[in-house]
């Protein structure tokens, strides 16, 4: 059985590191120290193998140039006294470059220079640079001989420090040259990185400004074409936030006058349906009781009228009370199939507004789709077909609402269609149409209100999940 890991203490995942804590202008520019030093690290490197192959070369070439120079010198001095060969010999040898050429006479001697020149002894280049340019010393001993006579011996010895000085003065001027290059190209970048850094410290300032839900804040478009972009997208994602917003407002506003004037409306419909009544009540019990307080025997005919009048009232005050509860919240829905409360629903607005011909086509409608699915087209189609009655006139109202099948999944489209006056000019969206599209666009739908010459046509699109609508087909009819 495998176990799970023990868990790191709150906030270690999410700490950053110092890389990440530092700014980007900041990591940008060790990125380029960094590749600076890489590629100085290369220079040296092909510099010291250059430099090797340099001195070696020069050290052959100035070992064989001493060498000619002495023979040419013996060859030239061949009538000569040896003790002045010696001596000329030494002195023409005395104080050359990249080598050392010590002159011995045949007891093995060494001959002293005739005159005492200064010998550089002092060199610039540090021992670990000489250490890694210098090669390996050789040493060559050339005999002298006049007149088949051995005189003495020149001793020729390598001396590359001359050599190794000047590429270390070369090396230097280089690597001075370079950091002041180097020095120059970091402080361009620094500004220029800060420069094009600049728009994303606006970008950050401006999503402060968002998260403290003020959503004015607006970019200038930076020079950049990719920030440009970028800035183009926050203004559009700010402006879309304001107008959200403001929509919000306005709904707030509109639900909380629909709520009033639901309330209005049904206190108005309390007092003028119910009030009557109840005073139509109250006034044939009063006219039983005194009947029935009356000396003489009461009449039964008056008495079965007033029976039958409370009756009747009784009866209309159910009505209504049924009517008011239905526009409320319709009672039908969740315990019959959604086709059948629309069929009530067409049947109910055909008693109301019998000047109108309602009807409608549900035969591709499942049982049911969730409560907030079903109440939203139920309020849609009844606000379509109030608003078709009140506002367009119309004298035929058709109502069509099914299942459909696309690429994007399953949908419940609804279409209402009258006769009426269609979309003015001047048309203005009123609660009730903002309502539907509120409700429509909660679901992920749309809604849709376009001119149907003659009248107007609503369609509605609500995704739906086809395994609910299976599930809701179970519901049992009324």
């Amino acid at each position: 059985m495998t176990t799970a890991p023990a868990s790191s203490p709150p906030g270690w995942a999410a700490r950053p590191t110092l890389w990440a804590r530092w700014p980007t202008r900041t990591r940008m520019i060790v990125l380029v120290i960094a590749i600076d030093l890489l590629a100085a690290l290369l220079s040296c490197g092909v510099i010291v193998l250059n430099a090797r192959s340099a001195v070696e070369v020069e050290m052959k070439a100035a070992l064989s140039n001493v060498e000619l120079l002495v023979s040419d010198t013996i060859d030239l001095a061949q009538a000569a006294s040896p003790d002045t060969l010696l001596q000329t010999l030494r002195l023409r040898v005395q104080g050359l470059r990249h080598v050392r050429v010590t002159v011995l006479d045949a007891a093995g001697a060494v001959v002293p220079a005739p005159s005492h020149r200064q010998r550089r002894d002092a060199y610039d280049a540090p021992h670990w640079f000489v250490a890694l340019i210098a090669p390996e010393p050789r040493q060559h001993e050339l005999p002298i001989v006049v007149q088949g006579k051995r005189l003495g011996t020149a001793r020729i010895t390598t001396q590359p420090r001359d050599e190794i000085d000047e590429v270390w003065g070369y090396a230097v001027s280089l690597s001075l040259a370079s950091l002041i290059v180097s020095l120059g190209l970091l402080a361009a970048l620094y500004v220029a990185f800060g420069r094009v850094l600049a728009p994303l410290t606006q970008v950050a300032d401006g999503l402060t400004q968002l998260e403290r839900q003020d959503y004015t804040a607006r970019l200038a478009p930076p020079a950049s074409r990719e920030l440009a972009v970028i800035a183009a997208r926050f203004n559009s994602v700010a402006q879309a936030l304001s107008e959200t917003r403001a929509a919000n407002g306005r709904l707030n506003r509109q639900l909380l006058s629909a709520q009033d004037d639901e309330r209005r409306a049904t206190a108005l419909e309390l007092h003028d349906e119910f009030g009557p009544c109840l005073f139509a009540l109250e006034a044939n019990a009063a006219s039983v009781i005194r009947m029935a307080a009356a000396e003489a025997a009461p009449d039964r005919g008056k008495l079965t009228q007033r029976a039958e009048e409370i009756s009747a009232i009784v009866g209309q005050v159910q009505t209504l009370n049924r009517d008011l509860l239905n526009r409320l919240r319709p009672h039908a829905l969740g315990q019959v199939p959604l086709p059948d409360c629309l069929v009530l629903l067409l049947r109910d607005f055909t008693r109301r507004h019998s000047g109108t011909s309602f009807t409608g086509t549900f035969d591709r409608l499942g049982a049911g789709y969730g409560d907030v699915t079903d109440l939203t087209v139920f309020r849609c189609i009844q606000e379509s077909m109030t608003n078709a009655v009140r506002h367009g006139g119309a004298a035929r109202v058709t109502v069509e609402a099914g299942e459909v099948q696309d690429g994007s999944g399953s949908h419940l489209a609804i279409e209402v269609h009258d006769d009426g006056r269609g979309i003015t000019p001047d048309h203005r969206v009123g609660l009730g149409l903002s309502g539907m599209r509120e409700r429509v666009e909660a679901l992920g739908g749309t809604l849709a209100l376009d001119n149907g010459r003659p009248g107007t046509v609503v369609r509605i699109m609500i995704p739906f999940e086809s395994e609910r609508s299976e599930d809701s087909s179970a519901i049992p009819a009324a």
